[in-house]
């Protein structure tokens, strides 16, 4: 915490200040009236003493001052703030190896779910863009805030050959850094990446793409779907079918999270899908930002003299 009059917080000296004038006025008030009466009698005389209970709406009255006071140096912390705006790349892999059905209905479709149910977490004002990558990367729908034309855009997607997954991970990158928010500077941007991890062709290697997204400052999150009993089929000539086996290979997306400094993920189900990706929409909507708190310190001053006063009241009160 910081505060912009650090000079006001010579305030505080008065509070162990008054607390000693308090003391002492105690002191001197049961000496005054052992003068009087001997102190032994004094519960014949007294119905009810208050007891200890007397010095809380002191105490309450001196907290209520501290706040007020370090309240008028104004402090300044770091707060938790929802982010109001933001650039998020879903990037699917449409590669034949997607097809296999070890992940009901099958990976693309679980992956297709888990991010339709992704768009419904992220605030409304995030532009959210659509790549898919088989044998090239192809940007399926550039950012936008329209949630159905991002959700025509999942469902349009369809299974390819290949998986040029380093070049979706530049292009993502890439197409992030073009967005501009309404002030015209660059807003976070985050790409959220969902394949087997099997890389098969492409232009650019994921490790090399993952280096540029990184010096562009975005950050590349994967989710690896499939199980070691993946396998999918391939027609052969005379009528005959080839079913080759398609295990996941999570290496490769661990490499581009880690090089990123994004996370990865594994989900074997369409469920585990869907709450990876609330977890990420949840992170996604939030951002650190430094703050005047200055409102906290004055409103809860202003609730301790009421509490203080009111204990007085009640507590004290003169009966006629």
């Amino acid at each position: 915490m910081s505060f912009e009059s650090p000079l006001a917080l010579l305030g505080l000296l008065l509070i162990p200040v008054l607390g000693g004038a308090y003391a002492w006025r105690e002191r001197r008030r049961a000496a005054f009236a052992a003068r009087f009466a001997n102190p032994a009698l004094l519960p014949s005389l007294v119905g009810r003493a208050p007891g200890p209970r007397r010095h809380l709406p002191l105490a309450i009255l001196l907290a209520a001052l501290t706040a007020m006071i370090v309240g008028v140096a104004r402090p300044h912390a770091v707060v938790t703030v929802p982010r109001e705006e933001a650039t998020v790349l879903l990037v699917v892999d449409v590669s034949r190896s997607m097809t296999a059905t070890d992940v009901r209905p099958s990976r693309l479709g679980a992956a297709r779910g888990a991010a339709e149910a992704f768009l419904r977490t992220v605030p409304v004002r995030f532009r959210v863009g659509v790549v898919s990558f088989a044998s090239a990367a192809v940007v399926a729908l550039p950012p936008t805030a329209d949630r159905e034309l991002a959700r025509q855009a999942l469902a349009a997607l369809r299974p390819g050959e290949g998986t040029a997954l380093g070049d979706a991970v530049a292009l993502a990158a890439e197409l992030g850094k073009r967005e501009r928010a309404s002030d015209g500077s660059v807003p976070p941007t985050a790409v959220l990446l969902i394949s087997d991890g099997a890389r098969d062709g492409g232009r650019i290697t994921p490790l090399a793409a993952s280096r540029r997204a990184k010096s562009l400052g975005v950050a590349v999150s994967t989710v690896l779907v499939g199980t070691p009993e993946g396998v999918v089929e391939r027609p052969l000539a005379g009528g005959y079918r080839e079913r080759i086996r398609v295990p996941p290979r999570p290496d490769t997306l661990r490499l581009v999270a880690r090089t990123t400094g994004g996370r990865f993920y594994t989900a074997a189900s369409d469920d585990r899908l869907r709450e990876v990706y609330e977890r990420l929409g949840s992170r996604l909507g939030q951002r650190r930002e430094r703050r005047e708190i200055t409102d906290v310190f004055a409103g809860g001053s202003a609730a301790l003299l009421l509490a203080g006063g009111a204990l007085s009241a009640l507590w004290f009160r003169r009966v006629p």
